[in-house]
């Protein structure tokens, strides 16, 4: 038999289709779903974006995009979420603007 030619491609964790999927997330933006999914990515959090109309028989109502996780990973990846929309705290160290005064012509 002849050697794999991605051997780490084995190696990685393939979902079950049997696997329970969890929404975490809608949105009427693809843009905004898209930002969301990579930063599932980037913590190791596997996930579907899917349009929404395409799923109506299992969430009815809902347009836009929908990101699934699996179930177990269903609260870590809500998490995630919340922090990338909690608001950075006003006068923290990060704020990089600064109240200047103009004056016109030279100071007296």
């Amino acid at each position: 038999m002849a050697e794999p030619l991605n051997p780490a491609a084995e190696t990685e964790r393939r979902p079950d289709p049997d696997e329970k999927l969890v929404k975490v997330f809608d949105s009427e933006e693809e843009s905004e779903a898209m930002i969301v999914k990579g930063l599932l990515e980037s913590a190791g959090i596997d996930s579907d974006l899917t349009a929404g109309a395409m799923v109506q028989e299992m969430f009815p109502g809902l347009g836009g995009m929908i990101i699934l996780v699996r179930e177990q990973d269903a609260e870590a990846a809500r998490q995630l979420i919340a922090d990338y929309r909690r608001p950075e705290s006003p006068g923290g160290d990060d704020d990089e603007t600064t109240e200047t005064k103009f004056t016109e012509g030279p100071p007296e």
